[in-house]
This record gives structure tokens, C-alpha cells and sequence, in this order.
């Protein structure tokens, strides 16, 4: 198979869809990879370095689509992106298609066999695809609220340890899932005053045992939320219903009971964001405010640590990148139903059910693309 590997384009990406080791590993394999020149400066690997992995580069993104059977990618395909794609191509990437109407038209109308990182699941019911990226993304926002809460960018001038004498930050987390544990670990870290939110009983009893009194916990109810936003000086939205918009637990009227400065970050906004009054931002822009409140959503938080996120990333998807290429897509989703649950858009149907939902559109189960053309 061909398999190309672009430059990312989106604002401030400096992530790349596979490693040099990764394209070593295809080129075992017998499959040719095409590089667009540049695509791993963002992680110290030159054209040189994916050259030896026997790569051959190439100077437009334009020879890397119209080259390639299958495309790997890191982040959503942009509208110029989108528009190279064609019927019967593979691509494999990060897609967050329920908040993002126009990218969905965009790939059904394609006609390309989309397959989303993020639905990927696992056999005991993960995202194993999207877990490094959550894990980098959970440790970044504990960094991230901690800087936005300094004066000098808008917030309490809350220090997150305090000092002896006085008070901590008081952080609240809402989802104990894999981007709240991490996170949760960075603030624990910090010394400040930490308060875990989530509905399920096995996820609350599973913090309370790791963190013991480091951390408080609470079910998450309308009562716990509203009281833990109104005392918190930093909020970290970390929920996910994968493949679905996120909800919004943060409303705009929530926002005048919380303590002016305070700080929102909104690791969800991939998702469509978990507070009502957020809206994607990028790493040179990060925050905004929005009745004194301090929003921080930059959509693609990993990409500020390229290095450490892409072989994070390559660590978990290569195997799916060598199966699909190896056997094709066909069989390498007929031979796993993990795989196969990524599958969001195949020859002009969406096989995504929270997708469709989402923007209110037909779909497909994604086991019957298997009698689609292309």
C-alpha cells in the first residue's frame, strides 16, 4: 500500500502522523510512504531522518493525497485538506466530527473511507487511540489553569500550592475519566485543594483509592456541581461521550456565582466543549473572558509538546496503521471490531451513530459499509 503522511496545517500543529521509526516499520513491511518535506520539523525529525526510514518526500501536500492509497494524519483534515480527499482512499486521523457539521459534509461527500482515531475502542470498553492524547492533554491543563490564574493573564493571582499561612487553589475536575486522572495528578502535585466530580461509582471509588486525602471526590449531581463551581478558583472540563458532543455542565448563568478571575479549562473542546460560554482557541491566542471568567480552550492542547504527543500517539496507533495497510481496510475491520467502531464515514454515508445524531443525519451501522462500493 501507499501510505502518506502530511504537513498538519492547523494553527500552532506542530504534530506529525507518523515517526520516522513508523515508517521504518511500513517500509518492513513492503509498503511505500510519501512525506510531505517538512512534516516532522515540529518534532526535530528533518527530511533526512524519514528519507533513512525509507520514506520518499515530496513537495506538496497535493503529491502526498493524489499519491496515496491511505493518508495518516494527527488532526482533523482542514477544508483544503478535505477537499484532496477521493473515493476509495483511507483516511486514518483524529476527526471530532459531532460539533463540526461542515467537515462531516465535507468527508460523505468525499467519497473516502474515514476512519476517526477517537471511536477506536478497546476490549475493555477505552479509546486507546485517544488515551495518550488525553493523558497529555490532562497534565497540560493543571499547567495551563495554573498560568491563567497568574494576574498577569487575567486571573485571582492564585498561587495553586498557596504558601505557608495561605489557602491552596481550589481546583475542581469534572470527569474522573483518563484526561481528569491526569490532570488530577498535575494538581495533586501542585499541593492545591482538589475536588474530583463524576457520576460513576466504580470511577469515584477507583480516585479515592489512588488519591486517598489528596483528593476529595463527589458524585456528580446539579447540587455538587453548582456548589464546587461556585468556591472553585480553577475548573478543568475533562468529560467525553465518545464520538458525541460534550455536555455542557457549565452554563452561562453558572458563570456569575464564581468568584471573579477564576478560571475555566475546557479540555472537551474537541468535542464541542463542556461549558456553554466556550469556543475554540489556539495556543497563541489561548483565553478569553466572558463575565470576568477566564476561558482557556485551545482545541489542540497536545500539539504545544509535539515531540512527546506524536510518539505517544505512533505508540498506540502504528499497529492499526500496519494492519490496515498490510490487509486493507476491508479486512483489517472485518478482522477487528475495535477498528471497526472508528469507522465514521465510507463512501458517502456516515457510520457514526452519536454523529448522526449529533447533527441530526441518517447513518449506517458501521458493519454494513462492508456492502458499500469503493
Amino acid at each position: 500500500m501507499r501510505v502518506g503522511v502530511p504537513r498538519e496545517i492547523k494553527p500552532q500543529e506542530e504534530r506529525v502522523g507518523m515517526t520516522p521509526e513508523s515508517v521504518q516499520e511500513l517500509s518492513v513491511h513492503g509498503h511505500e510512504v510519501l512525506v510531505e518535506t517538512g512534516a516532522g520539523a515540529g518534532i526535530g525529525a528533518d527530511d533526512e531522518a524519514y528519507r533513512a526510514a525509507g520514506a520518499t518526500i515530496a513537495a506538496t501536500a497535493r503529491e502526498v493525497f493524489d499519491g496515496s492509497d491511505m493518508v495518516v494524519k494527527v488532526k482533523e483534515p482542514q477544508a483544503v485538506e478535505r477537499a484532496m480527499l477521493r473515493p476509495g482512499q483511507v483516511l486514518f486521523t483524529y476527526l471530532h466530527l459531532a460539533p463540526d457539521a461542515a467537515q462531516t459534509r465535507d468527508l460523505i461527500d468525499s467519497g473516502a473511507t474515514c476512519i476517526a482515531y477517537e471511536t477506536v475502542t478497546a476490549a475493555d470498553g477505552g479509546l486507546p487511540l485517544l488515551k495518550p492524547m488525553s493523558q497529555v492533554a490532562g497534565r497540560m491543563a493543571a499547567h495551563a489553569g495554573a498560568k491563567a490564574l497568574e494576574k498577569a493573564h487575567g486571573g485571582r493571582g492564585v498561587l495553586m500550592g498557596g504558601v505557608p499561612g495561605v489557602a491552596p487553589a481550589k481546583v475542581a475536575i469534572l470527569g474522573g475519566g483518563v484526561v481528569g486522572f491526569n490532570a488530577a495528578q498535575m494538581v495533586v502535585g501542585m499541593q492545591a485543594d482538589v475536588t474530583i466530580l463524576d457520576k460513576n461509582p466504580t470511577t469515584l471509588e477507583r480516585l479515592n483509592h489512588f488519591f486517598g486525602a489528596s483528593a476529595k471526590t463527589l458524585y456528580s449531581n446539579a447540587a455538587n456541581l453548582a456548589a464546587t463551581i461556585a468556591e472553585a478558583d480553577l475548573i478543568i472540563g475533562a468529560v467525553l461521550i465518545p464520538g458525541a458532543a460534550a455536555p455542557k455542565l457549565v452554563t452561562r448563568d453558572m458563570l456569575k456565582t464564581m468568584k471573579p478571575g477564576a478560571v475555566l479549562v475546557d479540555v472537551a473542546i474537541d468535542q464541542g466543549g463542556c461549558f456553554e460560554t466556550s469556543r475554540p482557541t489556539t495556543h497563541e491566542n489561548p483565553t478569553y473572558q466572558v463575565d470576568g471568567i477566564v476561558h482557556y480552550c485551545v482545541a489542540n492542547m497536545p500539539g504545544a509538546v509535539a515531540r512527546t504527543s506524536t510518539y505517544a500517539l505512533n505508540n498506540a496507533t502504528l499497529p492499526h496503521v500496519l494492519n490496515l495497510a498490510d490487509k486493507g481496510w476491508r479486512q483489517a475491520l472485518r478482522d477487528d471490531p475495535h477498528l471497526l467502531n472508528g469507522l465514521n464515514v465510507h463512501a458517502g454515508r456516515l457510520t457514526c451513530e452519536p454523529v448522526g445524531r449529533a447533527q441530526g443525519l441518517d447513518w449506517i451501522a458501521p458493519k454494513a459499509a462492508f456492502d458499500l462500493a469503493a
